[in-house]
Parts: structure tokens; sequence; C-alpha cells
């Protein structure tokens, strides 16, 4: 008796305070007051218990009386009405216990907000309870991202893009709608893995989530699946400079820069919206082609405002290309050591100048053919495989290294020049670099 007249007490203060406060979380009426204390503590000690299902009716008060209470109250309320789908007798109770689940996460965000996150959470719950309804799977989804993709973590990210190619292979879309939240996804993930510092497995797991996109991708991301899907769409409003920076981005990222869709596009782009970026491409664009001058102007040009780093990384990949492709080697070493300054973690600027000593040896006046230029090649190999020792570097890398040392000058050679293996020579000419003697 004595627990009952303190409910009834702190009801009426309730009540009373409410009159002062009229957005109070205790309810919007003195009536949704008292039914809101007596509920949460039935609530409360039920949850306590786990005895959720016993907890389910005074919860659903709460949400009716005073959903403003606590943010606790949605996050818990998955817990009781997942334990409620599972006891439910029968198909169409089960359907409407989540329905009322879904109504729930609608209801969270409307008095707590957190819109992106709580969509994103409310269609992994759906995708869970009813795993054929991929269109609102998607569609919940892709409100997510629409209301907030930055605030989702990579997991969501993850299965964001699973639910666009389930949507696609229902029948639902154009498989190009693949190929647009690829764009999407593999932007948001690698924006989450630029930002973790000193992790490494943080790193990591953000690198299997990737995998675990590219692995999705695959069957869609073939050059000339990219370009049969492109190519339309690129005719028919070929002046949608966000059509042809989703025609750009996704080429280059699979590396199919070398068909005519791409070039028109980026051309347009350019023309359009001359940015960094775009210079940076119009600068891929030509050194495919094979305009070496023409790239080197651009990526210069895009060098000057670049700001991301993976951007900045490739346009000085490009323009040290393209100087080895004139055979201005001193500008090409100078351009892919700055490339490799801005990401420390790449081998591939390493392998590139690697082969540019190798591709000029007939300039190496020293007496041996110029072959010592190959013993500069084959210590920025070795260097390669110390930055990056990932499988494809390595396994590039030593099979330069295999060719390269066949080509050393023979004992005998070095011998007549008072060249003795082991010993220090610094490479003559542009090279100038000092490296250890080596015979064959």
């Amino acid at each position: 008796m004595r627990k009952l007249k303190i409910v009834i007490i702190a009801a009426a203060a309730l009540s009373m305070s409410f009159a002062a406060n009229a957005q109070s979380k205790w309810g919007d009426t003195p009536d949704d007051s008292i039914a809101c204390i007596s509920n949460v503590s039935l609530y409360q000690e039920f949850y306590k218990q786990k005895s959720y299902t016993d907890c389910y009716e005074p919860w659903r008060q709460i949400l009716k009386h005073c959903p403003r209470y606590s943010k606790a109250v949605y996050q818990k309320g998955e817990t009781i009405m997942k334990a409620m789908v599972n006891s439910a007798q029968n198909a169409e109770e089960r359907d409407a216990y989540i329905d009322e689940l879904m109504r729930m996460f609608d209801q969270r965000i409307q008095y707590f907000g957190e819109e992106a996150v709580v969509l994103a959470k409310k269609a992994q719950t759906l995708s869970t309870l009813r795993p054929k309804d991929v269109k609102n799977v998607y569609e919940i989804y892709a409100q997510a991202i629409e209301a907030g993709a930055h605030q989702l973590d990579e997991n969501y990210v993850t299965l964001y893009f699973k639910a666009t190619v389930d949507y696609v292979q229902a029948g639902l879309a154009e498989p190009s709608l693949v190929i647009d939240n690829y764009d999407i996804a593999s932007d948001l993930l690698d924006s989450i893995r630029d930002q973790i510092e000193d992790d490494s497995a943080k790193i990591a797991k953000i690198s299997g989530y990737i995998n675990n996109v590219e692995a999705v991708f695959s069957p869609y991301a073939s050059c000339d699946q990219l370009i049969a899907i492109y190519q339309k769409k690129f005719e028919a409003d070929p002046r949608n400079t966000d059509l042809l920076k989703k025609i750009t981005n996704i080429m280059m990222k699979k590396g199919c820069t070398d068909n005519q869709v791409f070039f028109a596009a980026t051309e347009n782009l350019y023309e359009l919206e001359p940015s960094p970026s775009t210079a940076m491409r119009m600068g891929s664009m030509c050194y495919g082609k094979k305009k070496y001058a023409d790239a080197i102007n651009y990526t210069q040009d895009a060098v000057k405002s670049l700001t991301d780093k993976k951007d900045l990384y490739k346009a000085y990949l490009i323009m040290g290309l393209s100087y080895s492709g004139l055979g201005s080697y001193s500008a090409a070493r100078t351009a892919l050591l700055k490339a490799a300054e801005v990401d420390r973690t790449k081998g591939e600027p390493y392998i590139n100048l690697a082969t540019v000593y190798a591709n000029s040896y007939r300039s190496i006046d020293d007496g041996m053919g110029g072959r010592s230029a190959y013993w500069a090649a084959v210590d920025e190999l070795r260097h390669a495989k110390q930055v990056e020792p990932t499988d494809n570097i390595i396994a590039i890398a030593d099979k330069l290294i295999g060719s390269y040392s066949a080509a050393f000058p023979k004992k005998n050679d070095a011998f007549m020049l008072d060249l003795i293996d082991g010993h220090t020579y610094v490479v003559p000419g542009w090279i100038g670099k000092s490296t250890i003697i080596r015979t064959r």
C-alpha cells in the first residue's frame, strides 16, 4: 500500500509540473504522465528479469503516453520486439510484430533524431527478419545513405551495397545501379580507412570490408560491362556533369581508361567543370593515348591544387611515367619520388623508377655498355618490396630483378675496369646513384 501511495504521489507531482513544461518527457497531458510513470516501473522490472514478453505491454504504453521518455526505451525495444516476433503463434502475428518494430524505429527518429544510423539499423533488422523483402530493405538503406552517408560505419556501408546487388538481382533496377552505388560505398569505405591512424588492426578490418565489396562487385566490374552500361547513358546525356563524374570515377577505379567512353566523358567533364581532379583525369587519359606532353601539362596543373592524397599520388605517378615516355629520365625520377613521398606505403613508384633506370641504360657511359644502370634498378626493386611487402608487389619486383640481374655486366668486363663485386660504385650520368657492384 505504501509503495502504491508513493507512485500516486509521484504521478500527482508530475502532473502538476507538467503544466509548467508542456513538452515533458513524461507525456503531453497529466493522464499521460500518470500512465507513463506507472508503466515505466513495470517495464524496468520485467526487463531486468529478462522477461521480455511480460515487458511488452508496459513498454508499448510508454511509447504511447510518453514517447520522449528515453532513447534507451527504443534501444531496449529492439530486444523486446524480437522476443515478441520469436514468440508469435503464426505468420500473421509475426508480421504484425515486425511491422510494429519498424514503426518503433520511425518513432525513435521522430523523437531522438540520428536518422541515418537508425534507418540503417532498421534496414539491417528488416533484412534479418524478412530476408526476402529486398525491395524495402534496399529502399531503407538508400534513405539512410541520403540522410547522412558519412554517419554510417563500415558494416552498414557494406550491407547497403549488398542490398543494392540483391535489389538488382531481383529485377527491381538496372545493373547500372550496382555500379553507381559501388562508387558511393567504395568512397565511404576509403574515407573511413583514411581517417584511421596508427591502428593496424582497425585498418585491416576496414580493408576486409573493402575486399568484401570488391568481391560482390566483381561480376559487374569488367571493362566491357562498364562500357556497355555507360556508353548508352553518355550518348543520351553527354553534358550531365553528375553522370560524367560517375563514369570517370568508376572507370578510373577499375582501370578502364583505355576506351572511347572514358576519353569522351573526361573531355566533356574538363570542359564543363575544370578542376584539379578533372585535370588529373585528363592527364591519365592523355597518358593512355601516349600523348605524353599533354599528360605532363595536365598533371602539372593538377598538382598545384590537389588536396586528396590519392589523387595527388596518381597525378605524380602519371607525370613520372609520361616524362619517362618522352625520355626525360631525370624529370621522371623527380615526379616518381614525389609520388612516393605522398604515399610512403606504396612500392609502385620505386618499381617504375627501376624501369626508368633500366630503360635508360644506353645513355650511361660506364665502359660496360651502360649495364651499371641495372644495379640501380635492382636496388629500387628491393626497396619497393620493403616499402610494400604485398604478394603483388613482391611478384612484380622479383620478376624484374630476375630479368635485370641477367643483364648485369660480365665479371671480366668489370674486372677490366678494376671493378670488384661487393665494392661501392656510383652509376655515372644522370642516374648518379651510389650502388654495389654485382656481376654475372
